[in-house]
C-alpha cells in the first residue's frame, strides 16, 4: 500500500458528504457529470470511482484508462465545460481507483443537460432560482449592484452629493453630472429614462435602508474578551462614503493607545492595531460585500485582545482564502470604481496583502480570516506572536502602558484608558480641557462625564472648584 493509497481510504472513512462521494467503475457519464456540476457550484471536493454502496465496497476500476475519460468528457459536458486537474490513478490494497479533484472558489455557475445543482449532504439537488442568483451574483455572472434598485426614481437620489462628486473628478471630458453617473453605472436607461441602480442609491442615495436592507455597518466596542452586557454601540447608516467617514471615527474613538515611555519620558502613542489596516478592512469589506443578501450588516466589533470586520456573502469568484493575498476580483465593481474615485484609492488596492504587512512592522500576530455559512471575517489579534524578536535596542528601553480597556478589574472605555495612561505616565494631574485636546471630535459634556465615572469609581479624586478643577489618581489607584 502506498500512502497516497492509504490518504485515500482514511478520506473514505469519513463518509459520504458535500465534498466527497465515490461511484463504482462503470458509472454513467451523466452521473459524473451531475456530481462534478454539484461540486463546482458548491466548494469543491472530491469524487472517486471505484468504489460502491453506502460504505464504500473497494470494488476497484480494471480499465483506469477508460474511466479516466469518461471522467474528462462528464466535465466537457457541463456548461461551461468544467475545467479540473488531471485525474489520478491510486493503487492500494491490489486495486486501482481513479480520484478527481474539483477545486474550490471556481469563476463559473455550472450546469448539466440544463439543470444548476449543488451538493446538499451527500446528494445532488437543483438549485432554487434565489440560491441560483445568489450563486451567480457570488462569481460575477450576475450584477447586483447593477440591478434597477425597485421603486427608487431620481428623487431618491442627493444630487447635491453626486453634483460634488462629479466636480472632484479630472480627466474627463463629461460634466454633465446625469450622464456621468450613466457612464459609472449608478444609473440606467429603463423605459425610456434613467433609473437608480442599487449601486447610485448605495452611494448617492438619501436613505440607501429603503431599498437595500442591511446596507450598513453594526459597530461595536465590547470591554471584555467576548460579547457582554457592558458595550458601546452604534448603527453606521447613510450613503457608503458617509459610513466610511464615521465608521473612521469609531475606530479613532474606540481603539485603545498605548503609550511608550523612553529614557527621557518622551510619550509615543501608539494604536493597538495599525490605524491604516484597521481602516482598510473596513473599506474592503463596503466595497467588496455581498449587498443582495437583505438583512444582515456588516459587523466591525473591537474587544479586549481582538478586532473582528464581518461581512456578509462568502468570497467572491475565484477568490479563497489560499490565494486571498494575490488574486484580484470584485464583485461590486461600480461601487469600487466611485470610492475610488473619490478619493479612498489608498484604502481599496484589495488590501489584504497591505494590511499583512502592516500588522508584520508592528511584530503584531498575523490577521486570520474565516470563511463562514453566508458571510466572511477577518480578525486583528493585538498579542504579538509567540516566536516576535524585540524590534531592536530602542523597543527594549522603553515600557508600554496598555490598560486594555480595564483598570483596577473595573471596565474603562478608551477615553478613560487615555486619561488614565497620561497620569500614569508621570503627569500629576489632568484635566477636561486636556483629555478633551486628547479626543477634539469628542462632545465636552462626553469628556466630563468620562472623568466624573472615574470619580464615581474612586479611581479619581477631583480637586479644585468649577474652571480650576482638576482630576488626580487616588492614592490607592497607584498601589
Amino acid at each position: 500500500m502506498n500512502a497516497e493509497g492509504d490518504d485515500l481510504l482514511q478520506l473514505v472513512k469519513q463518509g459520504r458528504g458535500t465534498k466527497l462521494d465515490w461511484l463504482g467503475e462503470n458509472a454513467a457519464l451523466e452521473t459524473i457529470a451531475a456530481v462534478l456540476t454539484a461540486m463546482a457550484n458548491t466548494a469543491g471536493g472530491t469524487l472517486v470511482l471505484g468504489m460502491v454502496g453506502p460504505v464504500a465496497s473497494t470494488t476497484g476500476v480494471r480499465d483506469t484508462e477508460s474511466a479516466v475519460d469518461r471522467v474528462l468528457q462528464a466535465a466537457l459536458a457541463i456548461d461551461p465545460a468544467l475545467i479540473v486537474p488531471m485525474p489520478r490513478v491510486l493503487r492500494t490494497q491490489e486495486r486501482a481507483f481513479v480520484v478527481v479533484n474539483v477545486p474550490s472558489g471556481l469563476p463559473h455557475v455550472y450546469a448539466y443537460d440544463g439543470r444548476f445543482l449543488q451538493r446538499q449532504g451527500n446528494e445532488n439537488v437543483s438549485l432554487k432560482p434565489r440560491d441560483l442568483r445568489r450563486l451567480m451574483i457570488q462569481r460575477g455572472e450576475a450584477s447586483f449592484e447593477m440591478e434597477v434598485a425597485a421603486g427608487a426614481s431620481l428623487d431618491d437620489l442627493d444630487w447635491d452629493k453626486a453634483k460634488a462628486y462629479v466636480a472632484s473628478l479630472s480627466g474627463i471630458s463629461e460634466t454633465q453630472v446625469d450622464k456621468v453617473l450613466l457612464k459609472r453605472g449608478c444609473l440606467v436607461m429603463q423605459d425610456g429614462r434613467a433609473r437608480p441602480t442599487h449601486a447610485g442609491i448605495l452611494l448617492f442615495g438619501k436613505d440607501p435602508l429603503r431599498f437595500v436592507r442591511g446596507a450598513e455597518i453594526v459597530a461595536t466596542r465590547f470591554s471584555g474578551v467576548e460579547m457582554g452586557d457592558h458595550f458601546e454601540r452604534i448603527d453606521i447608516t447613510g450613503s457608503l462614503p458617509d459610513q466610511l467617514r464615521r465608521a473612521e471615527t469609531f475606530l479613532l474613538d474606540h481603539l485603545r493607545k498605548g503609550v511608550q515611555l523612553g529614557k527621557t519620558m518622551a510619550r509615543d502613542e501608539q494604536f493597538e492595531y495599525p490605524l491604516e489596516a484597521a481602516r482598510e478592512l473596513v473599506v474592503n469589506a463596503v466595497a467588496h460585500r455581498d449587498y443582495s443578501i437583505a438583512g444582515d450588516s456588516i459587523h466591525l466589533f473591537i474587544f479586549k485582545d481582538r478586532m473582528e470586520v464581518t461581512s456578509p456573502g462568502g468570497l467572491p469568484g475565484p477568490i479563497t482564502i489560499a490565494n486571498i493575498r494575490s488574486e484580484r476580483f470584485s464583485r461590486n465593481p461600480v461601487i469600487v470604481q466611485v470610492l475610488s474615485d473619490m478619493g479612498f484609492i489608498e484604502r481599496l488596492g484589495y488590501g489584504v496583502d497591505r494590511v499583512m504587512a502592516l500588522m508584520e512592522e508592528r511584530q503584531l500576530r498575523p490577521p486570520s480570516f474565516v470563511e463562514m455559512s453566508g458571510g466572511f471575517g477577518v480578525t486583528l489579534h493585538n498579542e504579538k506572536p509567540e516566536h516576535a524578536e524585540p524590534a531592536g535596542e530602542a523597543a527594549q528601553e522603553k515600557a508600554t502602558i496598555d490598560l486594555k480597556g480595564e483598570y483596577r478589574q473595573q471596565p474603562i472605555n478608551p477615553r478613560q484608558e487615555t486619561a488614565l495612561v497620561y497620569l500614569l505616565s508621570g503627569n500629576s494631574r489632568i484635566t477636561n480641557s486636556d483629555l478633551q485636546q486628547m479626543h477634539p471630535d469628542v462632545h465636552p459634556e462626553t469628556i466630563r462625564r468620562d472623568l466624573s465615572d472615574l470619580v464615581s469609581k474612586s479611581i479619581l479624586r477631583k480637586l479644585g472648584e468649577k474652571r480650576g478643577s482638576y482630576y488626580i489618581l487616588q492614592p490607592e489607584s497607584t498601589a
